[in-house]
């Protein structure tokens, strides 16, 4: 018994490494679920696009009130916008997003699948020689990596429009200033860097979700395992794979 209940946590593993591997590998094989892909893309948007706009904008104060304490106590406030993007591009616009999409798209993901799992609809469709992770995780997968990337295009803008109005308007930066400090130290690079990391996170988090979704077992009662554990192991995977991709950005772009 001992060495059964080791082993679990590697066979997990194991098992969402395999699930992972067949979904890139359907990815590129007819026949492809566009109209599910685009339903599911519209569903992710829909319940994400307003948590997300309403969380970025308290991040971004929080960053931009701070870094400009510190600014004015050394005389430097006018470099103001230069933090401001730094924080907005590589890590409040990617981080926000997949926080909201984990927590909110990931979880109704994950729920969906486990739902029909526990209806037996993964076997039915098994049954009719269709394959559940061609017909299910891989548009789920896209549509979560594709929304991902959306938003962190449009939290960024929204961090960066908040920040230099509270900025200004708050905290008296000359508005010439904030502009001009946007792009000393954020180009073309950091951008690219921030939308990777963005779609690494939604890839990451649908990934998660789907396989705990179609590994759900002990009925209705697991189903809400199964959604609190999307939610757990979606933000620990995530702050690693923020961690890794930040250092290799830096390295990167230096």
């Amino acid at each position: 018994m001992r060495v059964a209940t080791a082993a679990t946590p590697f066979t997990g593993v194991g098992k969402f490494f395999a699930m992972a591997l067949d979904t890139f590998v359907f990815m590129f094989k007819p026949p492809f679920a566009l109209r599910e892909m685009l339903e599911q893309a519209w569903f992710v948007a829909r319940v994400s696009l307003v948590p997300t706009l309403m969380l970025s904008i308290p991040f971004t104060v929080l960053t931009v009130f701070t870094l400009n304490i510190l600014l004015v106590e050394f005389g430097a406030a006018d470099y103001s916008g230069t933090g401001t993007a730094l924080g907005a591009v590589t890590q409040i616009g990617p981080l926000v997003t997949v926080l909201v999409v984990a927590g909110a798209g990931a979880t109704s993901m994950c729920a969906d699948l486990g739902a029909r799992t526990i209806r037996e609809e993964l076997d039915a469709l098994r049954v009719l020689g269709i394959n559940p992770i061609q017909a299910l995780v891989v548009p789920r997968v896209l549509a979560a990596t594709f929304v991902a990337l959306l938003l962190s295009g449009l939290v960024t803008i929204v961090g960066l429009t908040g920040g230099f109005a509270f900025s200004v308007f708050v905290q008296h930066v000359t508005p010439g200033s904030f502009v001009a400090g946007l792009t000393l130290l954020v180009g073309a690079p950091e951008v690219v860097i921030c939308l990777i990391k963005a779609a690494l996170f939604g890839l990451a988090a649908s990934l998660i979700a789907c396989y705990k979704g179609i590994s759900v077992d002990g009925g209705p009662a697991g189903v809400g395992n199964a959604v609190n554990e999307t939610v757990v192991y979606s933000f620990v995977a995530l702050f690693v794979i923020n961690v890794i991709s930040t250092a290799v950005g830096v390295k990167a772009t230096m």
